[in-house]
């Protein structure tokens, strides 16, 4: 099933503000957002013990952007492993990949992009409700795998609460620097014993608009340098990036029945998108899924459980990388997460929810770059959460335990030239067993309140860290990793504060991080040919998965300030964020750790229209490890505006938004491509949005 759709004329309301809890557009006495990430009970953004921000209408379509990482990537502590406007998977307090959990409605998205930086998240922002991000640990709900962080993306494709009639929304966007013409579309009706919901998007882009050179001034050197060695003349592409169009469409059917105290449903997802890899001119990438989800809720119930929710999700994934009009290397992943969950009536002081949670997934990898052999990821876990107060406060704890199994296939057809030998001669199969606790407090002081948060987590390896072995000429990557990994095991601290005093807010956030057994790639200078042949002008850079020792250290901080009341509003908007990750055993920096930023904006409100500018500085990133290249110093000036009316029965919204007003080289030093590829140059964007 497919969906295409033709651009509409309708997009976006307003302007978030810099800081997650105080949005610009709701006023200050709006009722708070109820958080159901990182809480099984529910709570308010002010509620919360761990640091947690969201992302929602109409905050979100203004926002949005090509990739999941870009859209989110203003948020304090997140970034951005940004591998052009299609693929970018988020990065929370410096980690990435299977350290950060991207979920849809609570269950996990079963697709490739924790395997490498050039798989996009088959997840259109422009098509869902809210995004909630919790920074730091959160295993304890999730799996080990959340060490770093969640980002729960929200849709109501299985309506939980009556509709009655017809409602909905229609967006259209264009401009920016990639050229981006796009549109969303959503319809819902019931008749409050049955909803419907249908909603579709389409998506184009063109080549990245860029300041100037698409590589960086010390990469030009090196490839001049190596140019004269070796007689030969790389290309040099300037003002664009070659090969980084983009068209993604898809769309959503679900319903549920819904009654006073519940409702039961199911949706199917299809998400597909064809776009270009920046690494590589010849490169495309074909991806679609297929999603398959239930889910259901019973509140109120009498006796000991007095709320059951379970939810459950499969998918058919598949990724083709084609090279030169061919398909070279084929992904496929396909697998199913489920999981219930109860809420239990007070026992004393305490109030809680236990669940239980199952998975598995067969991924393969099947063509002439495939890196990693067949493999199959089974988990089982179980979880218990409980809260009770703690006189003006409150202390929540519990703790989970969680089985994997990850079995890899034997490929004798696939050989390293430089041993004559296969890559994976034999099956194998590895068994892991984690256990993660956290205990966290919230306690109010005055206009403050204090929280706290201490865990600890384990995690699985996963199959491309243990497996992986061969070349991905996506990334221009040679991959290895490491089959005798053991459990990675972590434990954290986070400590801040928050405080709200009328149109005023903010938040400040410390923690810790310590592994004593961190996993991660490390570029170990050694280039090598596709078939493995070690070569000094071979096309990949060596990547060997290590693990060592390791420690996260930063914060993250936001503050919102009302100037002037009338005429008008007018706000100051701070936000600050920063993190150092090391390597215990070497003494070196950890690879590919955000750099310090610091943000302030202005935002004017008056009537139907409004207006904000920003100026975001990243410093330079020159904590890097050997064979790693640092990133320089840059500051992003970004100007919104938004007129807003109604027409009848619709409310409309029409917003422009100038980014990168000094057309700044900007670089991340996230992003596996920073000397390859800068942010987009100075770019429109504009919009409507229409709800009805």
């Amino acid at each position: 099933m497919r969906f295409r759709l033709a651009p509409m004329q309708a997009l976006s309301l307003v302007l978030p503000a810099f800081v997650s809890h105080a949005q610009v557009l709701r006023s200050d006495s709006a009722p708070p957002t109820v958080v159901i990430t990182g809480n099984p009970l529910g709570s308010g953004l002010f509620d919360l013990v761990a640091p947690v921000s969201t992302l929602e209408s109409p905050d979100l379509k203004l926002w949005a952007q090509g990739s999941l990482g870009e859209t989110i990537s203003h948020m304090p502590g997140v970034t951005s492993t940004y591998f052009g406007p299609a693929a970018s998977r988020p990065v929370i307090r410096g980690m990435d990949g299977d350290r950060v959990r991207i979920l849809q409605n609570s269950i996990g998205t079963l697709d490739a992009s924790g395997l490498s930086a050039d798989h996009a998240v088959p997840i259109e922002p422009l098509a869902v409700n809210r995004i909630e991000v919790v920074r730091g640990p959160a295993a304890l709900f999730y799996g080990g795998s959340a060490v770093g962080g969640v980002v729960n993306v929200i849709t109501n494709r299985i309506p939980d609460r009556a509709i009655m009639g017809v409602q909905g929304s229609a967006d259209t966007r264009f401009g920016g620097a990639e050229s981006e013409r796009g549109a969303a579309t959503l319809l819902e009706t019931g008749n409050g014993r049955f909803a419907l919901h249908v909603d579709g998007f389409w998506r184009q882009t063109s080549d990245l608009k860029i300041p100037g050179f698409a590589r960086s001034s010390r990469q030009r050197a090196t490839d001049a340098a190596n140019d004269l060695a070796n007689g030969t003349s790389t290309e040099q592409p300037y003002g664009r990036v070659p090969n980084t169009p983009s068209r993604a469409d898809g769309g959503a059917v679900g319903g549920a029945f819904t009654w006073d105290k519940g409702y039961a449903g199911l949706s199917y997802t299809n998400h597909s998108i064809n776009y270009g890899s920046p690494a590589e001119r010849n490169i495309r990438i074909d991806l679609h899924s297929d999603r398959y989800d239930f889910a259901g809720e019973v509140r109120e119930l009498p006796g000991f459980i007095t709320g059951l929710k379970f939810k459950g999700g499969y998918t058919d994934y598949v990724h083709r990388e084609i090279n030169g009009g061919i398909v070279g290397t084929n992904f496929f992943n396909k697998g199913y997460e489920a999981r219930v969950e109860a809420t239990h009536a007070a026992i004393g002081p305490f109030k809680g929810a236990f669940g239980l949670q199952s998975g598995k997934n067969r991924f393969s990898a099947l063509g002439d770059e495939a890196f990693i052999p067949p493999t199959l990821t089974d988990t089982v876990a179980a979880y218990l959460f409980e809260e009770t107060s703690l006189g003006a406060g409150k202390v929540n704890f519990g703790g989970r335990i969680e089985r994997t199994g990850v079995n890899a296939n034997a490929s004798p057809d696939l050989l390293d030239a430089s041993t004559g030998l296969s890559r994976f001669p034999t099956e194998q199969s590895k068994r892991f067993h984690a256990r993660s606790m956290s205990l966290g407090a919230l306690y109010p002081a005055g206009p403050l309140i204090l929280t706290g948060n201490l865990s600890h987590t384990e995690r699985a390896p996963t199959y491309s860290e243990l497996f992986a072995y061969g070349p991905h000429a996506a990334t221009g990557t040679y991959e290895l990793g490491n089959a005798t990994f053991g459990v990675e095991k972590s434990n954290a601290i986070d400590a801040g504060f928050k405080w709200k005093a009328g149109p005023h807010s903010g938040s400040v956030s410390a923690y810790q991080a310590k592994f004593d057994n961190y996993i991660t790639g490390f570029a170990s200078g050694t280039v090598r040919d596709a078939d493995g042949t070690i070569n000094a002008a071979g096309e990949f850079n060596e990547f060997r998965f290590r693990q060592n020792p390791a420690r996260f250290r930063g914060f993250e901080a936001e503050a919102r300030f009302r100037l002037l009341e009338r005429p008008g509003t007018l706000y100051l908007e701070f936000k600050a964020d920063a993190v150092r990750a090391d390597n215990l055993a070497t003494g070196e920096p950890l690879p590919r750790i955000p750099a310090a930023r610091f943000g302030t904006a202005l935002n004017y409100a008056r009537d139907t229209w409004n207006v904000k500018l920003e100026a975001t500085r990243s410093a330079a990133q020159t904590r890097v490890p050997t064979a790693d290249t640092p990133t320089d110093g840059n500051t992003l000036i970004n100007l919104y505006g938004n007129y807003r009316f109604s027409s009848g029965p619709a409310r409309v919204s029409a917003w422009l938004k100038a980014t990168n007003l000094t057309n700044a080289d900007a670089r991340l030093a996230t992003s596996l491509l920073r000397d390859r590829m800068p942010l987009g140059g100075r770019a429109l964007t504009g919009g409507v949005r229409i709800d009805f």
